[in-house]
């Protein structure tokens, strides 16, 4: 029993080992010396473990009597989290190397924040889903402070710290009172407990408390307080991070608790999650139009987005779910191409912000201009791009549960929120010339750009493949 609860479990255990070998391996030797090669044996070791479990197979298994789930549902989630986690390390390392940051622990760090990542879209049990998340954030809190000479990167993490602990006592409140009326944190015990409409009204409360404290996790208004100071304050590739692999993670777990735990009584809380998304969507997309610091900017977008994704989840369907993971697999995809070029915008060697620093950029460099141009499109959900797809589903999703108006009000805050991808865009080509930036010095931002604005424009053909997966992932979560 113990070997196959093991083996269910191996790529997590991989993956820990390997950071717990990789943190003695610095200790003893020339500690920061060994951080570049450490990082690419992490972005390797994400990648291989990535294919691993993307060709495993199908079924689903449960370990350690149903409190981890291995189906195709976290199967997906994990993929993408490895995958994405991979590329910001990479993209990230030249930009930590020239400002003396990319030190042993971040690697590591990261490593273990995608251990609780992965541990979190497998919960089956309440104690799991702490455990997961815990394990997660308290390396967040440590990488998002990582700037130690830089005030804003010590007052992001002492935010992000303090703001996540109040969430996660918001959590604990809600998870002992499902605990205290279901008498079990099986999340199996509690969907019988919660029964078909006839729910206990304490179990609601903790519902209600345990969603709070999930919405904090993908920034969802009202609990977003802290993404723009964080996006900001922390240093970029940890931004790029923060914006990636924890918001699937965050999601994937939102998604297991209502349809494992709380799957009969889905109108108790497609009510909760519908408002979360109507709030994330407006807020998002008027917030971001005062922005000029690039990475606020992105902030407000990611609250936006979250909301667009809480949509699909909104619907309390097996194709809701499906529309959901494919809107976060674009999502991830267009953040990545976008952080790759927040990346290389410098000047002087030091890091620009301002998106006025991008007046006609076309000029200087129109592959570049041509790959932004592309995604800020797709981030608006402007056709035939791929970010259009991604919306047509969660609105679709929306429609078929009966949620139109909520589809109606997600149309609204997307034609608003296309004022602020177009006014980048605008900039870079019909902008005051201006300072040129710097030549960038890292082709790999270069290809990640070029490459995820590519995917925008090729993947409208059939989505790589992405639909068929997050189908068998929905059917799994979804019975």
């Amino acid at each position: 029993m113990i070997q196959a609860d093991l083996n269910t479990i191996l790529p997590e255990i991989l993956l820990s080992v390997y950071a717990m070998v990789a943190l003695v391996a610095a200790v003893y030797t020339g500690k920061d010396k060994i951080a570049p090669m450490l990082t690419w044996l992490t972005a390797a070791a994400f990648v291989l473990i990535g294919v691993w479990i993307g060709m495993s197979g199908d079924g689903s298994n449960a370990a350690f009597d149903g409190m981890f789930m291995d189906d195709a549902f976290s199967r997906f989630a994990k993929v993408a989290i490895l995958l994405s986690a991979a590329a910001v390390l990479v993209m990230g390392q030249d930009y930590m190397q020239r400002r003396g940051m990319l030190r042993f622990e971040y690697p590591i760090l990261v490593t273990l924040a995608v251990v609780g990542m992965m541990m979190m879209v497998s919960a089956g049990d309440l104690m799991a889903l702490y455990m997961g998340l815990e394990l997660q954030s308290l390396a967040l809190y440590v990488v998002a402070s990582m700037r130690r000479d830089s005030v804003k990167s010590t007052e992001a993490g002492m935010k992000y710290f303090v703001l996540g602990a109040l969430s996660s006592g918001l959590l604990l409140y809600g998870a002992s009172l499902v605990y205290g009326f279901a008498g079990t944190t099986k999340f199996a015990g509690i969907i019988e407990a919660a029964g078909h409409g006839q729910t206990p009204l304490g179990l609601l409360f903790g519902l209600t408390f345990v969603t709070a404290g999930l919405a904090f996790k993908v920034s969802a208004v009202p609990f977003h307080m802290w993404t723009p100071d964080v996006y900001e304050g922390a240093p970029t590739p940890i931004t790029a991070f923060f914006a990636t692999a924890p918001k699937i993670a965050a999601m994937g777990l939102f998604a297991r608790v209502l349809h494992d735990a709380f799957g009969g009584v889905v109108g108790d809380w497609q009510q909760i999650l519908a408002l979360l998304s109507v709030l994330s969507m407006f807020l998002g997309a008027v917030a971001a139009i005062g922005q000029t610091n690039i990475k606020r900017l992105m902030a407000y977008s990611s609250i936006a987005h979250m909301g667009y994704a809480l949509m699909g989840l909104a619907a309390g369907t097996a194709f809701g779910v499906e529309a959901m993971l494919v809107y976060m697999a674009i999502y991830v995809t267009m953040n990545i191409g976008t952080f790759a070029f927040i990346l290389s915008m410098e000047k002087d060697g030091q890091p620009v912000v301002d998106i006025t620093s991008l007046n006609m950029f076309s000029k200087r460099d129109p592959v570049k201009a041509l790959a932004v141009l592309l995604l800020m499109f797709s981030l608006a959900g402007v056709p035939p791009l791929v970010g259009f797809f991604g919306k047509f589903y969660v609105l679709r999703a929306a429609y078929d549960a009966g949620l139109a108006w909520l589809a109606v009000m997600g149309v609204i805050a997307s034609v608003i929120g296309a004022f602020y991808y177009l006014r980048i865009v605008y900039y870079m080509y019909f902008g005051e010339e201006n300072d040129d930036l710097d030549k960038n010095r890292a082709p790999v931002l270069h290809v990640f750009l070029v490459v995820s604005a590519a995917m925008m424009l090729l993947g409208i053909v059939n989505l790589f493949g992405i639909e068929g997966a997050a189908q068998a992932a929905s059917m799994a979560l979804v019975k």
